[in-house]
């Protein structure tokens, strides 16, 4: 009965929205929407009166879970880029699909692997169609998505960032640590490695043969290099904000972790929220680009003791220039959302004045009371059974056990799961009961190891 009333609610509201004469509903297109990012998008637009277009790879003919969603008019498999194809298949699809669908704008919701792919579509496709692109052209993405050539810009922008070194051999790595006793340092790979990415090993360790072991089992040379960067003792946040011609439309600030699975929004107004939504539009700004798609960076917080006082230092860390998890905290704000992105649809169109309109407004959409979000599917493993396994193992007691029961309760009661809506319920039941059983068949028969899987993105880390 409550699914219902909820799902006919939100159709009402849709209606209610189409029903005006003056509404004009446009056609957007979204790539990812097997992402919890891609189907949140689609269900805010669809909320918002327009027609969706989902996109998404589907590796072994397994099918991604928000192509169930009813946000959605049509869905389309395209095909993934490759190191032998390039992504040539892969623009021309996107490419067919925004001219058969007649596509107004194409919101890119790529992950990691495609983002500079997904840059190149953009020229393409603006080129080509009238459609416009929530995405950065592809050297600004490449530019931004390594860490490297981010750290650079960011210095050359004159922003603060941490000490970060560039490095292709072991021998460089040891030297500049011979150079830099004071300190301690991480090693980063510089493009995706999922085999090194979780390892925050500190160097120098306790004595030079432990430095020399650790550094000798890193893939380092100059088609793979790392970056040394200084270790930050402090906490870490992520950021979400929408991009529309150098202008930020949308933001939002949570803390962070190296794979995270809990969302929790930091209010708006506090000092950390504003500083990081300065830094971004110092960022955007000082770039002088007329920039247009998702921007997210990653932050350490230090805390300087000055004479004045505790002072919170921002250290930019990464750059993640595609859209974030942490763009479903904006569930509620469907027409709020809608508009920043569509306001690229407006860029350099005439009012009834005659007057040019702005996109550049300073008014930025945050979430308003927004749910903290995790995924049921990872908390089952990660705070019930894996540490049940743990319990009959002996390797933790049974009061630990019951914290993770009773911190599992607690999320499934009063938090909120990030694929699962009343009123489309069919995404999450794909995911559980199709998407992941048929990637574990598929590793299984193709002999992939995987070590852990982000619910939220659908990476599976290799080893």
């Amino acid at each position: 009965m409550l699914s219902f009333i909820v799902a006919n609610d939100a159709s009402r509201k849709r209606k209610y929205i189409r029903s005006n004469p003056t509404f004009e509903p446009q056609t957007i297109l979204i790539t990812g929407v097997g992402m919890t990012k891609g189907l949140a998008l689609a269900r805010l637009f669809y909320e918002a009166g327009h027609d969706v277009v989902g996109a998404d790879f589907e590796p072994h003919g397994i099918p991604v879970c928000g192509r169930y969603s009813k946000s959605l008019h049509k869905f389309y498999r395209v095909p993934k880029p490759t190191a032998n194809d390039g992504s040539v298949h892969y623009i021309n699809a996107l490419l067919r699909v925004v001219r058969r669908e007649k596509v107004d704008l194409w919101v890119s919701c790529s992950g990691v692997a495609s983002a500079v792919e997904d840059g190149q579509a953009k020229e393409v496709i603006e080129r080509r169609s009238s459609c416009r692109a929530i995405q950065f052209d592809a050297a600004t993405t490449g530019m931004l998505h390594e860490k490297d050539t981010f750290m650079q810009e960011t210095q050359r922008l004159g922003l603060h960032v941490p000490e970060t070194h560039h490095v292709t051999s072991r021998d460089a790595v040891h030297k500049l640590l011979h150079q830099t006793k004071r300190r301690s340092y991480i090693m980063k790979s510089v493009g995706v490695d999922d085999a090194v990415r979780g390892n925050m090993t500190l160097l120098p360790r306790r004595t030079l043969s432990q430095t020399y072991d650790h550094v000798s089992q890193l893939p380092i040379s100059s088609e793979k290099p790392f970056i040394l960067q200084q270790f930050i003792k402090g906490k870490e946040y992520c950021t979400h904000s929408l991009i529309i011609e150098g202008g930020v439309k949308m933001f939002v600030a949570c803390p962070s972790a190296e794979l995270l699975m809990h969302y929790e929004a930091l209010p708006s107004d506090s000092a950390l929220s504003r500083a990081m939504l300065a830094f971004t539009r110092e960022f955007v700004e000082r770039s002088e680009k007329n920039m247009s798609g998702h921007l997210s960076f990653d932050f350490l917080v230090d805390e300087n003791v000055t004479e004045k006082g505790a002072e919170l230092v921002l250290n930019p860390i990464e750059c993640n220039p595609r859209a974030h998890t942490a763009v479903a905290l904006f569930s509620g704000r469907a027409r709020d959302v809608a508009n920043a992105y569509l306001s690229l649809l407006r860029s350099g169109m005439i009012n009834g004045n005659g007057h040019t309109l702005d996109t550049a407004d300073k008014q930025v959409v945050f979430p308003v009371e927004p749910a903290k979000y995790y995924w049921i599917g990872h908390d089952l493993i990660a705070l019930v059974l894996l540490p049940l396994l743990h319990l009959l193992m002996g390797r933790i007691r049974l009061m630990e056990w019951i914290q993770g029961c009773a911190e599992f309760m607690n999320h499934v009661l009063f938090w909120k799961d990030g694929t699962i809506e009343i009123w489309d319920p069919l995404p999450w039941w794909c995911l559980y009961h199709i998407y992941y059983p048929g990637h574990f068949l598929a590793s299984i028969l193709h002999r992939r190891r995987w070590s852990r899987i982000n619910v939220s993105t659908l990476k599976m880390f290799g080893c």
